[in-house]
């Protein structure tokens, strides 16, 4: 995956708060699991299933924890051009959140409302309660904001042993945005917040976000910057090879499996197996159309 050398980044819709914490988090539903904690806490973050959620009108600040700021400055000042991005991690996140919110504006029109994503380091306070880096990247419907720790993208390497690559971060922040999009049309608020099992809502829910990121990788390269030119000038096979990797190293039964007792149970599955979430990105990718990623209506997952 490469950017355009003389793009210009947009560095508006990240708060970095990086530079301190408010005490250590405590982990909704288990902290310091990693992406086996998330099969637990995206369900209850991105269901909305905060017993006393933040109104959704409220300031994107109000989620700081003590001793925590939003100061965005350096990151403005390191990640200027698309070049920045082919050269530092936390630039190329910044590209992605500017490509993909163009795209959904495209797609949605005034229906699509910009939100930010807020950089973290350890732990975080959010609309939808505290959490730490084993939550892994999630939407927070309460204050409409995506939470991502940059270490997660080496625990994917290092844990779970995929390839990982720039595209694949960017097909997580793809994912997660897909959840906003989720939120935004209502579809979040018609699934029921607590059930599990291969053919629950919230798979269905987790498996359409998978699709929409696929959709935007489908005209990644075609999403113009400020400039009208193209903000990522190449996306290779490779990429998306990795990231179908990295899909498939996410799914409930993976992660129950190798993360687990060896075991698997349908039951509790929230997100989908490694076949379904691959499969769904790989058909949001080829059609390039959200009107395909309807799980919702598919008799088979």
């Amino acid at each position: 995956m490469r950017y355009r050398g003389d793009a210009r980044l947009d560095t508006g819709n990240v708060q970095d708060r990086r530079g301190g914490g408010g005490g250590r988090a405590v982990a909704l539903g288990g902290g310091g699991l990693g992406i086996v904690g998330v099969l637990v806490l995206v369900l209850f973050q991105v269901l909305g299933g905060q017993s006393d959620p933040t109104p959704q009108s409220a300031s994107v600040l109000d989620g700081l924890g003590s001793g925590q700021s939003a100061d965005g400055s350096e990151l403005a000042a390191s990640c200027r051009t698309g070049e920045d991005a082919n050269q530092k991690e936390e630039c190329a996140l910044v590209a992605d959140i500017d490509s993909i919110q163009t795209y959904w504006g495209g797609v949605l029109g005034g229906n699509y409302t910009e939100t930010d994503t807020v950089f973290f380091s350890g732990s975080v306070s959010t609309g939808c309660g505290a959490a730490s880096s084993g939550t892994g990247p999630f939407y927070c419907p309460a204050d409409r904001l995506v939470y991502v720790d940059l270490s997660f993208f080496d625990e994917l390497r290092t844990r779970f042993g995929a390839e990982g690559g720039t595209f694949v971060n960017a097909y997580v922040l793809a994912h997660e945005y897909g959840h906003h999009v989720q939120d935004l049309l209502g579809t979040s608020d018609s699934v029921q917040a607590g059930v599990s099992g291969p053919d629950s809502g919230s798979v269905r829910l987790e498996l359409q976000a998978d699709c929409y990121a696929g959709t935007w990788a489908n005209h990644a390269t075609t999403v113009p910057d400020d400039s009208g030119g193209p903000l990522i000038e190449e996306l290779t096979d490779d990429d998306v090879a990795r990231a179908l990797d990295t899909a498939g190293r996410i799914g409930d039964d993976f992660i129950q499996t190798n993360l687990g007792d060896g075991s698997t149970d349908p039951g509790s599955y929230t997100h989908g197996t490694s076949e379904q979430r691959q499969r769904w990105f790989t058909t949001g990718f080829r059609g390039g159309d959200p009107a395909q990623c309807d799980t919702f209506a598919a008799s088979t997952l």
